[in-house]
């Protein structure tokens, strides 16, 4: 084994071996992969890993990780904890302490931290870590997702963890020096360069009936200030119950109705009480502020049919739950993303594309060297500087049973 080797599976069992003795958690806790200073910073801020997730660092800190869990199992694992569904700073009572003895055992919080019953900014900062590796929003206090996410058992998290390391071992090899992924389950894309990702943006992708499919391909072409032609699809299972609810709908939000001879016709004289609304193509104008596009397309040549594009309704990059789309991805920081795609293209740096978005005018930029994208399928994967990560396997693809988190969303609409 290489020293390498060696050092990273000591940090990874370091991370988890917190509670294995009280009288062993204060020396473990220094191999932690987060070393904590418990100040304002430590607050207000979670690390975040540079190591992409598809890279042969990602695969070796993985297949440590396992080592990692087993041997946490071995040892009894962390307990299930009974908490209150709202917990922050200030909170007391034996609830809190359960809480800090499950967070010091996976490294989340630091042993020396203490068993006080006051939830305090320790535990906050603790949280927020917790937080971060299972794909919940960051706030640093306790609510029903976390509080689930806490108790997913350890076999669990080991059969995500040994089903998701042969996909990585499948994405280990050359991916190219400038690429894009897109791991659905997270529902976040990461653009990497030289080995380390360059940005990461939240997503939105395919709702559990309309999932977003598994593809490789290369990214050619931006398309600014776009219209959005309604897919077959869309047209049957939302368009047309939605006009027959609301009948003003296709004129609000700007949508054209085009008879296969050219010519737009009216809403009204369509019965949409048949299903002759399927004989017609469905053109929304372009406007970031309604159309369904945002202010960018980006293609993504597949035999799919799905892309990537930015959209109006920023407010789900703020949820837990982003799986909102008819299977194609929508991205937070869009004017970031396509800044990046386009570095090496002449002409086109950031003030270029604030600029032709704020025109209005549609434009189609080609790329100058095309970006390989991946959009992958990856639950569980650990990083030597970001610790081990989880999340829920929203298309039950691990065939490990129904996504704990995602059950929480069942009275919604998804």
């Amino acid at each position: 084994m290489s020293l390498l080797s060696l050092t990273r599976r000591e940090t990874v069992l370091g991370l988890l071996s917190g509670a294995a003795t009280i009288a062993a958690a204060p020396a473990l806790a220094q191999q932690a992969e987060w070393r904590q200073s418990y100040d304002a910073g430590a607050r207000n801020a979670v690390a975040r890993s540079s190591t992409p997730m598809l890279s042969p660092e990602a695969l070796q800190a993985t297949e440590q990780a396992i080592a990692a869990y087993r041997d946490l199992a071995a040892r009894g694992g962390w307990p299930q904890v009974q908490l209150p569904e709202r917990m922050a700073v200030g909170s007391k009572g034996p609830g809190v302490v359960a809480l800090r003895r499950r967070l010091i055992v996976t490294g989340d919080l630091d042993a020396a931290a203490g068993d006080s019953s006051v939830y305090d900014s320790y535990v906050e900062a603790g949280v927020r870590r917790f937080q971060s590796r299972v794909g919940l929003s960051t706030t640093g206090t306790i609510n029903r997702a976390t509080i689930v996410a806490l108790n997913v058992p350890i076999d669990r998290r080991i059969r995500q963890l040994e089903t998701n390391v042969v996909r990585l071992r499948s994405w280990s090899g050359n991916l190219g020096g400038r690429y894009v992924v897109a791991n659905i389950p997270a529902a976040m894309v990461e653009t990497v360069e030289n080995g380390h990702v360059a940005t990461r943006h939240a997503a939105g992708v395919g709702k559990i009936d309309r999932q977003s499919p598994l593809l490789q391909t290369k990214i050619p072409e931006i398309n600014f200030n776009p219209t959005w032609t309604v897919p077959a699809s869309i047209i049957r299972k939302d368009l047309i119950p939605k006009m027959r609810k609301e009948p003003s709908y296709l004129t609000e939000n700007k949508i054209r109705i085009i008879s296969p001879s050219g010519g737009e016709i009216s809403p009204a004289s369509v019965n949409w009480n048949s299903d002759e609304a399927t004989r017609y193509t469905f053109r929304q104008d372009p406007g970031g502020d309604f159309n369904s596009l945002g202010f960018v397309r980006i293609n993504i040549p597949s035999p799919h049919g799905v892309y990537m594009h930015d959209t109006p309704s920023k407010g789900i990059f703020g949820d837990d739950f982003r799986f909102v789309s008819s299977g194609c991805m929508r991205v937070q920081n869009v004017r970031d993303y396509v800044a990046w795609l386009l570095k090496n293209t002449p002409g086109w740096d950031r003030a270029k594309i604030d600029e032709t978005i704020q025109s209005g005018q549609r434009v189609n930029v080609r790329i100058a060297d095309p970006v390989a994208c991946y959009w992958v399928y990856i639950t569980a994967w650990a990083t030597p500087d970001g610790g081990v990560q989880f999340r829920d396997d929203i298309y039950n693809k691990d065939g490990l049973g129904p996504a704990p988190v995602a059950a929480l969303q069942g009275d919604q609409d998804i």
